[in-house]
């Protein structure tokens, strides 16, 4: 019975949209974070990023595994329509850290066309309330759009991998055409 109840409870956490504490309007956190961009070590800084027009920031549970792969493949694949409106995207994950250098570069997830970065002890996805309730030292599916005057644009938080480039690129481009 307690199988049942915990696989229930787990198709509803997978199939309803979390939500995200930030909303369009609230002040984005600042932070710097290590990561990698095509197996390279770098820093992440997001005042610097938002220098240069808006940032695109999507949490994700954990390097490597099935859906995070998607959802970093369809961010690649999406990087031009991302740099032709001035974004730069950054993905975040507390999970699995040891393989972020392994999927930054890999061609079948990031290829090397923007950055993930690692947040030990999920402390910046607790700044965003991204944290997989499920597995609180994890960061859940959650991306942000944030203005480069550091206020949230838009927000979207579903487990589902699939939505998160469309709403994201949506809401940069009406940023841009709203500018």
């Amino acid at each position: 019975m307690r199988l049942v109840l915990a696989a229930a409870t787990l198709a509803a956490l997978c199939a309803s949209p979390a939500l995200a504490a930030l909303k369009a309007g609230d002040k984005a956190p600042d932070f710097v974070a290590d990561g990698f961009q095509a197996g390279k070590a770098l820093k992440f800084s997001m005042a610097d990023a938002r220098k240069k027009g808006p940032v695109v920031l999507y949490f994700f549970p954990a390097a490597d595994t099935k859906g995070c792969n998607l959802e970093a493949k369809m961010f690649a694949d999406a990087m031009p329509q991302f740099a032709a409106s001035g974004a730069t995207v950054i993905g975040v994950t507390a999970g699995q850290l040891e393989k972020l250098q392994q999927i930054s570069a890999d061609t079948d997830k990031c290829s090397g066309k923007f950055p993930v970065a690692a947040d030990p002890g999920a402390k910046i996805a607790r700044q965003y309330d991204s944290v997989l309730v499920a597995k609180p030292d994890w960061s859940d599916r959650t991306s942000y759009v944030i203005a480069p005057n550091g206020t949230v644009i838009h927000a979207y938080s579903k487990l589902d991998p699939t939505e998160h480039v469309s709403q994201t690129l949506a809401a940069v481009k009406s940023y841009k055409t709203k500018k």
